[in-house]
């Protein structure tokens, strides 16, 4: 008998279903789920970094990103603002430093910021000690992209958007803050929310200014526990952690996305 196209979908569908779920039934007898336990989850070890995996680690993790993320999105706007800009000097100067920071990894940023800055400017000091260095390191970096994504959504308003304002008497730097601006942030609200979950990451890399007990993030503070407490367990602690943080971000932009797709 000739299957239609069909059923034909529908055998190759559940007999997909029926090799994923053999595969996972194999995975899990297969498994040695006590040597797994020991090896990456100890209970002892576990509960031994708590409750300062919380109250410190986890706090400063979620403070460095929303320091980084205000100050980037801060730069960025500005900086979208100038790309946009008639005045040549202005577009010039925001692509060049568009393309400089996305060009230069975040680690070698935040080297230049917490040690190269003080080597030039000895007389100075960055305010705020690590948390204004990790702001301005992270934050520079990020600006960039955000520059790019703001820039997009602004050009996505439609200019009779603009043409119209102008036309009831209002300035353009009105026009662009009260009507522009609202509906740009709101078509980039998805990108931007990314970007909170990739500054969430970078900020694994401020162990590289010399954090101290009450500076600490999540990584250094889960590989000093593994210094003295030779086991994995406490490095999935700290990506559990990571986790509480970037999957309701994820859910948020997945929500946003269908919400703009079905308003499209």
């Amino acid at each position: 008998m000739k299957l239609t196209p069909r059923r034909r979908r529908r055998i190759i569908r559940v007999a997909g279903y029926v090799v994923f779920g053999l595969a996972i039934l194999a995975v899990v007898a297969a498994a040695d789920w006590g040597s797994l336990s020991e090896a990456f989850f100890r209970r002892d070890i576990a509960q031994g970094m708590f409750p300062e995996a919380i109250t410190v680690a986890l706090r400063n993790t979620i403070v460095y990103t929303l320091l980084a993320f205000a100050f980037g999105l801060t730069v960025g706007l500005v900086l979208a603002l100038m790309r946009l800009s008639s005045i040549l000097p202005y577009r010039w100067f925001a692509t060049a430093y568009i393309e400089l920071f996305r060009g230069l990894p975040s680690l070698l940023v935040l080297f230049m910021v917490g040690y190269g800055v003080p080597l030039a400017f000895p007389d100075r000091e960055i305010p705020g000690g690590v948390y204004g260095s990790v702001t301005i390191g992270l934050g520079l970096t990020a600006a960039a992209y955000m520059a790019e994504t703001l820039r997009a959504g602004i050009q996505a308003v439609p200019k009779g958007q603009l043409e119209a304002a102008r036309t009831l008497g209002m300035s353009h730097t009105r026009a662009m803050v009260s009507i522009v601006l609202p509906q740009a942030f709101r078509i980039v609200i998805p990108p931007l929310t990314n970007e909170i979950i990739l500054l969430t990451k970078d900020t694994s890399l401020v162990y590289v200014l010399g954090v101290t007990s009450s500076t600490i993030e999540l990584t250094k503070f889960a590989g000093d526990t593994l210094n003295t407490r030779v086991n994995p367990t406490p490095l999935v602690v700290a990506g559990l952690l990571y986790l509480v943080i970037t999957l309701p971000l994820s859910q948020v932009v997945r929500a946003l996305e269908r919400r703009a797709g079905r308003e499209r």
